[in-house]
């Protein structure tokens, strides 16, 4: 049975479904372009799926066959009109950016149509991208003067690496999603017809597997290589209690799916 939850923003929609969650930007007139108050709600509405006890993964899409055309570029001009007011936004969209990439399950962002601007940083912030054949991805600053910020800057790098993403950065062209595959940018292409049929089973799979696993990879990858020991060590020394490893290892040994 599917859950609405109630996000308090217009243009984010979020449910729950069994153990997965969704969260969609919603403003198909507008392309699901992001608006400031939408970067404002979306680490509260994380931080509300993040502590349904249901929730073991979490999709992250646009309505009507577009992912999103990016930042409201109507609001732009005001918020640029005001240096301190830049600085803010900037900061409120790092935060929504980081709450996406904090999420504790699993993330999915699953991509029709455009993905560009502020919202290729969110789908980059998700741990796995699938996307449609008629997909597009662009990141787009240097078409409007703007300075991104180094957090989104530094993830589509590690993501993608540094050539790959300064012709990005510098072009702002848009690229077809199988180059963005081969990039590395996304990690399945599918047809358009197949792309949330397959998703929603890979969201699935993600929330039938250990939370002790997914979580203490999440946690040593999230931070540089040198910090990485140190990042999972209390998810080592935390899963020698927890059933994760007793279950998995006799479910193999039974034949039979685990249940973490």
């Amino acid at each position: 049975m599917v859950e609405p939850v109630e996000t308090g923003v217009d243009g984010l929609r979020a449910e729950v479904d069994g153990a997965v969650a969704t969260l969609v930007l919603d403003r198909p007139a507008r392309r699901n372009a992001v608006t400031r108050a939408m970067w404002r709600g979306i680490p509260g509405v994380l931080g509300r799926l993040a502590a349904h006890p249901d929730v073991r993964a979490l999709v992250l899409t646009g309505a009507v066959g577009t992912f999103s055309a990016g930042a409201d570029i109507t609001e732009l001009a005001t918020v640029y009109a005001d240096p301190d007011r830049a600085e803010a936004y900037h900061a409120e969209n790092v935060a929504a950016e980081e709450a996406l990439a904090a999420f504790p399950q699993p993330t999915l962002a699953v991509v029709h149509g455009a993905c560009v601007g502020g919202g290729c940083q969110l789908a980059v912030a998700c741990d796995l991208r699938f996307a449609a054949e008629d997909a597009r991805f662009g990141i787009t600053p240097a078409k409007l003067g703007v300075v991104y910020p180094a957090a989104p800057t530094l993830r589509l790098t590690r993501l993608v690496g540094p050539a790959r993403a300064k012709y990005l950065l510098f072009s702002g062209e848009l690229v077809t999603a199988g180059r963005a595959e081969r990039y590395g940018l996304v990690d399945e292409v599918l047809p358009a017809a197949e792309l949330d049929s397959r998703a929603a089973e890979f969201a699935r799979l993600l929330s039938r597997r250990s939370p002790q696993t997914i979580g203490a990879v999440k946690a040593a990858l999230s931070v540089p290589p040198e910090q990485a020991a140190q990042a999972l060590a209390p998810w080592a020394q935390k899963s020698r209690q927890a059933p994760d490893a007793r279950e998995g290892l006799a479910a193999f040994l039974e034949r039979r799916e685990p249940q973490f």
